[in-house]
């Protein structure tokens, strides 16, 4: 357990060790534009770009660069610049930008599912679509965050791949597999990679609280578990402090990741 608190004194609760773990994410990112889906994922940019990543951009979910870092569902108090969706796509074709989507479903080597539920010639459950989970896999780095992770989610196949994962990337050659990255799948559960020799999903921690059986047990697939799994690290008081009053006040990680 925690020995870390901070304001209130109340010790991480589990959303706060999964904003933490979105932020690493965007660890030594550089001067690229974070795209962030989901109320979790939107406060771990901020944070990375409170402390170890200042040069992250960030949009306020429209058309505009923010120049400071509101909190989670505010309005940006300064902007500093104006991309629209045309300079957007224009900008995710040069490999400057790193999105943190959701999956509906994604398998055991990051091909990933937004589109529908079933079978292709009559599914049963109509979802957003593709959206631009194709160029965005191959043409810069992709991380997922999935805040329920379950059987359903975590599946042996796809039903239909909206992002690319890196066995079809590699069958497909070159030209969809020299830019393609996943660095990361995070859940309410733990964080996982694909550093494996055969490209396919591996444990690289569990949060706090969590065993390495019941991540096994929600997963619909054998995934890579090393001898030892370490705990995904904890947040520093000050990376506490943040989250709790500058990030996100009105406790909206807790709505995604119930305690």
């Amino acid at each position: 357990m925690s020995d870390t608190t901070a304001p209130g004194g109340a010790a991480p609760s589990r959303a706060e060790y999964c904003v933490v773990a979105c932020a690493e994410a965007w660890r030594g990112a550089g001067e690229v534009l974070a795209s962030p889906m989901g109320t979790v994922p939107a406060a771990g940019a901020r944070l990375a770009r409170l402390t170890f990543s200042p040069a992250l951009l960030l949009t306020d979910g429209e058309a505009l660069l923010m120049g400071d870092t509101p909190a989670v569902g505010a309005a940006p108090g300064s902007v500093e610049g104006w991309l629209p969706f045309r300079q957007h796509l224009t900008l995710g074709a040069t490999g400057r930008r790193h999105v943190m989507m959701g999956a509906s479903q994604i398998d055991r080597y990051g091909n990933q599912n937004i589109s529908c539920i079933g079978d292709w010639d009559r599914p049963i459950r109509q979802l957003l679509g593709v959206r631009g989970a194709p160029s965005n896999t191959l043409n810069h780095p992709t991380s997922y965050w999935i805040p329920r992770h379950s059987a359903r989610v975590f599946v042996e196949r796809v039903d239909m791949v909206s992002g690319v994962g890196h066995d079809r990337a590699a069958a497909a050659g070159p030209a969809a597999s020299r830019y393609h990255r996943i660095p990361e799948v995070i859940s309410d559960l733990g964080v996982f990679d694909f550093e494996t020799p055969g490209r396919t999903m591996r444990l690289r921690s569990l949060h706090p609280g969590v065993s390495v059986e019941q991540v096994v047990e929600a997963t619909g697939f054998a995934l890579t578990i090393p001898a030892e799994v370490p705990f995904t690290r904890e947040p520093t008081e000050q990376e506490l402090r943040l989250i709790r009053e500058v990030i996100d006040p009105e406790g909206l990680r807790g709505r995604e990741v119930p305690a």
